[in-house]
């Protein structure tokens, strides 16, 4: 069978845009590859015909209002199947911090893991996620840094936990009671994939709920959710319910002019909490943690 790709450069701004975009529409075609160090990004998707890679992106430049897309079409070509299942392997590179590292599973056997530190293994696949983006960079920069505060002997929960990365980084960091959730299956089912992966199956409670069901009866010294703002905004008393006394609430997904909407509306509910902040690029996140 052909599978044709579908790709064009873009800013990095543009394409911060767009996976919003994306994200309203519930694409499932297209999507936004980045390559961090590089500051570089793309459209990107697999089709099985010409016309069908062609009317996406039409659909998309439709939809971009004020986006400032590139004037040109994108490149659509037809991949010999070794080449489509491969092709995605350039955008993603290995990186670390503290003690931790994410690194491409097809760099297994070249990677030399240094004395005393852990390692993630990620095969992104067509759909999963190799913490690359900001978001998941923030959440996991401040997981790092609460764990070397408090230390690791408190409960963990992930809410939302798209391709399991930050639970399996939890788990890594020493963290011994995990729970992680996602409202779609699909992501669930990866993220069960990738604890086989790491040796880490059965590590993570995996299970589908939303942040209704997913939080329900429950609570955690450590509370991670990289969601987009609105969601994270509208789900505010389930959230903060959610985490124990004295513990924190990770939030990101936001980005870095939504991020005093999203504080006032959680400082009003976590009012005595201590909150704190950081950007990185566009993006930004949220700590809340609780006094008693």
């Amino acid at each position: 069978m052909a599978v044709f790709e579908l790709k064009l450069e873009v800013s990095l701004a543009a394409a911060v845009a767009i996976e919003e975009l994306l994200a309203e529409r519930e694409e499932q075609r297209l999507m936004v590859l980045e390559d961090k160090p590089a500051a570089r990004a793309w459209i990107t998707g697999y089709f099985e015909a010409r016309d069908e890679a062609l009317e996406a992106w039409s659909a998309l430049r439709a939809d971009a209002g004020t986006i400032e897309l590139p004037a040109s079409e994108p490149e659509v070509r037809e991949l010999p199947d070794a080449d489509w299942k491969n092709s995605y392997k350039a955008h993603f590179k290995a990186w670390k911090f503290g003690k931790l590292n994410w690194v491409p599973v097809w760099e297994k056997e070249t990677f030399a893991l240094p004395a005393g530190e852990a390692v993630l293994w990620l095969d992104p696949g067509m759909a999963f996620g190799t913490g690359n983006h900001e978001t998941t960079r923030l959440v996991v920069e401040r997981m790092v840094s609460i764990a070397g505060q408090t230390g690791t002997a408190g409960r963990v929960i992930d809410a939302g936990c798209g391709s399991g990365i930050l639970a399996l980084s939890a788990v890594l960091l020493g963290y011994r009671d995990v729970a992680a959730f996602d409202n779609d299956a699909e992501a669930v089912r990866v993220s069960e994939e990738n604890a086989v992966l790491n040796d880490l199956a059965g590590r993570v409670e995996f299970y589908v709920g939303d942040l209704v069901t997913g939080l329900a009866g429950r609570q955690a010294e450590l509370v991670l959710a990289n969601i987009q703002a609105d969601v994270l905004m509208r789900f505010v008393n389930e959230l903060c319910a959610s985490v124990a006394p004295r513990g924190s609430l990770v939030l990101s997904g936001i980005l870095s002019q939504e991020l005093e909407r999203v504080r006032e509306v959680f400082a009003a509910v976590a009012a005595g909490w201590r909150v704190e902040s950081r950007v990185m690029g566009e993006w930004a996140d949220l700590t809340l943690t609780r006094s008693s």
